[in-house]
């Protein structure tokens, strides 16, 4: 099996979606170690010079299923990115249920996956409905690869590249 690499595929005008691992300790809004924040920018800021549409998201927390809950919000880690990046960053905090516009060069954090119905239990219309939005899929949470999820798995089966 031959491995698809990032950097060997033409990125421009494409839809990336990445999977990364974000799941960063928060206390009082505050995030106290952004390493895993950091270890993401690498790819994300590749896949905006290559002139991608560039989709992130990540878990945070264990939230209940279904259910937003601001604890567990990626907003401070969109606050973070921005800070960090050349680029201004979108959250959208309900995805599955509304549409959204990205161009090239823009990215858009999806809001915590596991505040989707479906995401743990790999729910197969969830997941085709991640790889709707996406032409490469890139899975970048190392720490979340063992997870038959539908943000880590159930997206590479349906992803156009993977």
């Amino acid at each position: 099996m031959k491995i698809k690499r990032l950097v060997d595929l033409d990125l421009k005008g494409k839809r990336v979606f990445i999977r990364s691992d974000l799941n960063v300790p928060i206390q009082n809004g505050k995030i106290t170690s952004p390493k895993r924040i950091l270890a993401s920018i690498p790819t994300i800021e590749f896949a905006l010079q290559k002139g991608a549409s560039v989709m992130v998201t990540s878990h945070l927390g264990r939230p209940e299923e279904g259910k937003y809950n601001s604890d567990d919000s990626l907003k401070p880690v969109v606050d973070f990115l921005e800070k960090h990046l050349s680029y201004p960053v979108h959250l959208i905090s309900d995805w599955v249920n509304s549409s959204f516009d990205i161009g090239p060069g823009q990215l858009t954090v999806l809001e915590n996956c596991r505040f989707n119905v479906g995401e743990k239990k790999n729910d197969e219309l969830l997941a085709k409905k991640y790889a709707s939005l996406t032409d490469i899929f890139v899975m970048d949470a190392f720490g979340t690869a063992h997870r038959k999820e539908a943000s880590t798995y159930g997206i590479a089966e349906y992803a156009e590249i993977a």
